[in-house]
């Protein structure tokens, strides 16, 4: 899905600006290390900044911080309109990717391979 200018522009400056668990997950999905899929970190899919995606499983990875819990009816509308484009959303609290990677990591390639 094509994103507004403003999108891609605000995606190019969060790319610099991520949180200690998404630097942590970017260095295990990115350049096709999981399985040979490969992902995109910040990107914009419409309105929105997906903060990971793959195409090939149509899957975005959403890392949840504490704040995420105030806008949980935000990101259940989102998630909606993400999934009438086909686009599945995962998201994992950014205080697991701190505790268990290796966990993290195994549940996004679950979900990836369809199991």
């Amino acid at each position: 899905m094509d994103a507004p200018k403003i999108t891609v522009q605000r995606a190019r400056h969060l790319r610099v600006q991520m949180t200690l668990p998404e630097v942590l997950l970017w260095q295990v999905l990115r350049g096709k290390r999981l399985s040979g899929y490969r992902f995109r970190r910040q990107h914009p899919f419409g309105p929105y900044i997906l903060d990971f995606y793959c195409d090939a499983a149509k899957l975005a990875v959403e890392v949840d911080g504490d704040d995420h819990r105030r806008g949980a009816e935000t990101d259940a509308l989102r998630d909606a309109r993400l999934a009438s484009q086909g686009v599945r959303t995962l998201r994992i609290p950014a205080v697991e990717i701190l505790r268990d990677l290796p966990a993290v990591t195994d549940w996004i390639l679950r979900e990836v391979m369809g199991e």
